[in-house]
């Protein structure tokens, strides 16, 4: 049998039926009910055209309806296609047309946009409107009620075989350039970030079927999952405790004081976050207003790194859990995960245990020595390419010595233990003066300082250095003035841990540094700031160091 998402899916619901699947407020749902739920939106699906191949765009935020629409879509071999809820009407256009999407499934809250773009659309024809509590009651919708999709539609799995060549897609719009979906075969997707081999062993699972089979031999755990669905990092930890017969909890929003009400009331054990964006609030409210967090037995980070100090914290308040990081991306999957450990030094860069297929090479793809630095690299189940665009997939998707791997752009160093240093993304490499600067590095040792709560770091134009490093940082206070902060102290901090070259020497201050629903820092927001504003606070010096 296929090692398919739908298929993996249906295991779990034959061996636990009863089982809540899925929790989102006061609602719950078990894995039958879920089944059942999906299985008529899937013959909706089919009798309206749709089906192997179709693909199906979900603009939605984090529900219980958010993954009855992504494995009623699995179910009929066609393609789910995420669409990022914050993207704007010109950015819509472009996706839902280079997606070529059929059809789309929408929280109501977002009807505005989307029926502005979507008649402009020519593949796109028919919508559906989930009703939502995020604003969209009283919102008018060109789109059909999602309920009319459940009226009269059978509950039964008849859809016939699948295959583990059936696509999975994922949009990524990456911190430069359009959105780009990166295709995957479904098998591979599930060997890689679906648990089809062990994160922590690397060993593959004995066949399909483990994961339901083991799963059914234990109470379920409970995993609070954070991000938003629309990126591999919530929808992949989601399909992978579905699969092991795990319970699931959702919020709509990111509110740091809610999720710590839902993790005591719900006793979680499992806290999935995407970074410091995260981590940093739930920190901050924790200490605030402590709960009885004492089921957690870990907290995992995936997309976007813990900082050292971040670590710290947690280690401190949740001595009991395991914290991890894990790197990848939705051209490689996972690629390795690293556990916390305390350290004094902010600028120490993200160690992992390199995943199955995960090593570090040179500009040739050959392997590189320890002690040494490369491009992280990933071999074994790896993308098919690029949706439409064959040029970009030849240039990131590469054969070298018979072996197929990507070769992205996260610049790594290999540790004499045969962990990986992650240094920096390398295309957000800051040159000034004929330095490199990753930014990465600096955002950590910024954000360590006591004053700042959040940073993302850019370069600036110089007449002589071509690009200085720069900042946009929110303050740990919200209510404090700028003039309240200790920007002596603050360049101080930074030169006791970094080259003078990498000192941010303008910084702008505002009440939320903007990212993506993953977390991720948005530089081009950061970019547009820096040029439209004056900085507030700028280091005078006539020399680069």
């Amino acid at each position: 049998m296929p090692n398919n998402f739908a298929d993996l899916f249906e295991h779990a619901v034959d061996a636990m039926p009863d089982r809540v699947a899925l929790v989102q407020g006061e609602r719950r749902i078990t894995y039958r009910e879920l089944e059942n739920r999906a299985n008529q939106l899937a013959h909706h699906f089919i009798s309206v055209g749709l089906g192997p191949g179709s693909h199906i765009g979900f603009q939605m935020h984090n529900s219980i309806e958010t993954m009855e629409t992504l494995i009623a879509t699995f179910k009929i071999r066609a393609v789910p296609i995420n669409i990022n809820y914050r993207y704007n009407a010109e950015e819509l256009r472009y996706v839902y047309d280079n997606a070529d999407l059929a059809a789309l499934v929408h929280h109501r809250c977002y009807s505005a946009l989307v029926d502005e773009v979507a008649p402009r659309v020519e593949s796109l024809k028919h919508t559906l409107a989930v009703e939502d509590d995020q604003g969209g009651e009283l919102l008018p919708t060109d789109s059909s009620p999602y309920a009319a999709a459940f009226e009269n539609t059978s509950t039964a799995r008849d859809f016939g075989e699948r295959s583990p060549d059936d696509l999975f897609m994922m949009y990524t719009g990456g911190t430069t350039g359009m959105p780009k979906g990166v295709m995957w075969r479904q098998e591979d997707m599930w060997r890689v970030l679906g648990g089809g081999i062990d994160f922590y062993t690397n060993v593959p699972v004995a066949d399909e079927f483990e994961q339901s089979r083991t799963g059914s031999q234990h109470d379920p755990l409970r995993w609070t999952i954070l991000p938003p669905l629309i990126h591999a990092a919530a929808m992949m930890p989601t399909f992978t405790a579905l699969w092991s017969g795990q319970t699931v909890l959702f919020e709509p929003r990111f509110d740091a004081d809610r999720v710590w009400q839902v993790v005591a009331r719900q006793q979680a054990h499992i806290v999935v976050i995407t970074g410091d964006a995260m981590a940093r609030p739930l920190l901050a409210s924790y200490r605030a207003n402590p709960v009885d967090a004492s089921t957690l037995i870990t907290i995992a980070s995936g997309a976007a790194l813990l900082s050292q100090q971040v670590k710290n914290s947690l280690l401190e308040l949740f001595p009991n859990a395991l914290i991890t990081d894990s790197v990848g991306s939705s051209e490689t999957g996972f690629g390795g995960i690293g556990v916390a450990h305390k350290s004094d030094d902010p600028g120490r860069g993200p160690r992992v245990q390199v995943g199955r297929g995960a090593v570090v090479v040179d500009e040739n793809g050959t392997p590189v020595a320890a002690g040494a630095e490369g491009w992280m690299a990933k071999t074994g189940s790896v993308p098919l390419g690029y949706y439409k665009d064959p040029a970009k997939s030849d240039k990131l998707f590469k054969t070298v010595d018979g072996t197929r791997m990507v070769i992205t752009d996260d610049r790594a160093r290999v540790e004499e233990d045969g962990s990986i240093t992650l240094i920096g993304r390398g295309n957000m490499v800051i040159n000034t003066g004929g330095e490199k600067v990753f930014v990465e590095e600096v955002e950590a040792v910024v954000k360590a300082h006591d004053g700042i709560f959040d940073a993302v770091v850019i370069g600036v134009p110089h007449e002589r250095w071509g690009h200085q490093v720069a900042a946009v940082v929110s303050l740990a206070d919200s209510g404090s003035q700028v003039a309240a902060m200790d920007f002596a102290d603050l360049e101080q901090h930074v030169r006791k841990h970094l080259a003078g070259y990498k000192l941010p020497r303008s910084i702008w201050v505002v009440d939320t540094v903007e990212r993506a629903p993953s977390g991720k820092p948005d530089y081009r927001w950061a970019k547009a700031h820096a040029a439209a504003h004056d900085p507030d606070f700028t280091v005078g010096i006539a020399a680069v160091n």
